[in-house]
């Protein structure tokens, strides 16, 4: 079965993540949903008389429902019924589409990895060709579009509290991870019943670091199917794409996001081959790759990726 949850004010949280915030619809496990959403505030709109589409759902968000902490417009939540703290969340990225035909980018004085090198604020939008898969800069450059979520996440553990969407953690939440393309999968563990899904902050392209703050940030839409694990056990996000495992790391340090993710990449060869935790480390460096996933959000992320043709069981 295959359900739609669109953008609305009654869908839709804006900044932050809450274990208490009612689900907005509940599937089963295995099950597909095609979700819908939208992205920026007033002051990122496009020019009027250009051509450019708004989703008339973001001006309603704008109107009704007020942003609660600094962060993004997310969709959901998305209880998966029977889903339990200890649980594993897995969330199969079947499609992703463009729902309009523009995106927009900021500079912010104070922000990103050069906070101190760039004082004037700038807001660009920048056009979209969907059936061409390209986006033009500003300069002439087209660049190959390439969308995912930056922001795909569990509700928090409930003694969090409502937390902001800016910075990733356990949950997952705004991982930033440009590998998130349609044919992937992400895992996610369950810190709250329900699990509660939520996505946005959808992302036509970024680079790795996403080292001005925003990618291009536009409207998605994503098709998932979500699958309940209780025989599996996470502590923080991993991804599969379909050549490669991903581990990932969030902290504020950089150093710190490395060790976790590549911790994560040793214990996760052993699972899956039978290798000792020596053999896995020095996998790791002759076949692993680190790489920075974006330095923006307060917490840090720096993700391992292994190619899964190395992992054949002993």
């Amino acid at each position: 079965m295959t359900h739609r949850l669109t953008a609305s004010p009654k869908t839709c949280a804006w900044g932050y993540f809450d274990a208490t915030l009612p689900p907005a619809i509940e599937i089963e496990s295995g099950e597909t949903i095609v979700i819908e959403t939208v992205s920026g505030s007033p002051d990122h709109l496009p020019p009027a008389g250009q051509g450019f589409h708004v989703p008339p759902e973001l001006l309603e968000i704008h109107a009704k429902s007020p942003r609660q902490l600094p962060g993004h417009i997310l969709t959901g939540p998305v209880a998966v019924r029977g889903a339990m703290p200890g649980d594993v969340l897995e969330v199969r990225i079947l499609d992703i589409a463009l729902r309009q035909n523009w995106g927009w980018n900021i500079i912010r004085p104070l922000a990103g990895t050069l906070p101190e090198d760039f004082q004037t604020g700038r807001m660009v939008t920048i056009p979209l060709f969907p059936d061409e898969g390209r986006a033009r800069l500003s300069w002439g450059l087209d660049l190959p579009l390439k969308p995912f979520f930056g922001v795909m996440g569990v509700a928090p553990p409930p003694n969090w509290g409502r937390i902001s969407t800016i910075q990733p953690r356990a949950h997952g939440g705004n991982i930033d991870n440009k590998e998130l393309v349609a044919g992937t999968t992400l895992f996610l563990p369950v810190l709250a019943e329900g699990a509660l899904f939520s996505c946005g902050d959808g992302h036509g392209a970024q680079g790795d670091g996403e080292v001005c703050v925003t990618a291009i940030e536009t409207a998605l839409e994503g098709t998932f199917q979500m699958l309940l694990h209780k025989d599996m056990s996470l502590a923080r996000p991993r991804a599969e794409t379909p050549t490669h495992l991903v581990s990932m790391g969030f902290h504020e340090d950089l150093d710190r996001c490395a060790e976790i993710a590549l911790k994560d990449m040793i214990a996760w060869i052993c699972e899956r081959t039978g290798l000792g935790r020596e053999d896995a480390y020095m996998l790791c460096s002759l076949a692993g790759d680190l790489r920075i996933t974006q330095t923006v959000n307060g917490n840090k992320g720096v993700h391992m990726m292994m190619a899964r043709d190395l992992l054949k069981p002993r």
